[in-house]
């Protein structure tokens, strides 16, 4: 598991080029079915429109695109290009455009369908993705204040916390502190606490 970067959020911006309107749309799409479905949903929103340009590119080496009418390699490459270029993976951007009667060729497409890419990644923003380890502790009260020093010390980040006769603690940490933070919980507590992992995950850290 390796960090990569992707959309920070759904989030759509609007150019207009010669009278016609460019509506970028950006979703994070860890699947093919997750980036079909943001593309029907921005179908169905946009039906009159004279295109639905698309491209998306997972982290698993998949990546497709569509010019959706508009000549070949004009519209849905320059939308891949603008992705691979910004390095987001499990993406999906949707371009749609209402045509306003002046042609713009060949290259003035590409240019408005990459700026128009650009413009919806700009208004998500970019969020690095690492590789994290979600931990449960279950420990006394006397352990549970060095628990509350080594978490932020290790950069974790505590997801759930229950008291009854004992606390029980879960938290996300990146994966590569993992090791270090359960050796030094087992230190505190003298080797009678122990992290339990409960899984791995990707999630946005500082």
């Amino acid at each position: 598991m390796t960090a990569y970067r992707t959309a920070a959020r759904i989030a759509e911006a609007e150019i207009v080029i010669q009278k016609s309107r460019f509506i970028g749309r950006v979703a994070p799409a860890q699947t093919v079915e997750a980036a079909t479905a943001f593309l029907t949903i921005v179908k169905a929103a946009h039906y009159d429109a004279s295109h639905n340009v698309w491209a998306y590119n997972l982290r698993d080496g998949q990546r497709r695109y569509s010019d959706d009418g508009e000549p070949q390699g004009t519209a849905g490459p320059p939308i891949l290009e603008t992705l691979q270029k910004q390095g987001l993976a499990d993406c999906m951007i949707v371009v749609t455009r209402y045509f306003g009667g002046i042609l713009l060729g060949a290259g003035g497409l590409t240019r408005a369908y990459g700026q128009a890419a650009s413009a919806a990644i700009e208004a998500a923003g970019i969020v690095t993705m690492a590789p994290c380890r979600v931990l449960r502790v279950t420990c006394d009260y006397g352990v549970y204040g060095a628990l509350q020093r080594l978490a932020p010390a290790h950069g974790a980040t505590i997801l759930d916390t229950r008291f009854t006769d004992t606390v029980t603690v879960a938290l996300r940490l990146r994966a590569e502190n993992a090791d270090a933070f359960t050796a030094q919980l087992a230190e505190k507590s003298n080797g009678r606490v122990h992290a339990i992992v409960l899984r791995d995950e990707f999630a946005v850290m500082e």
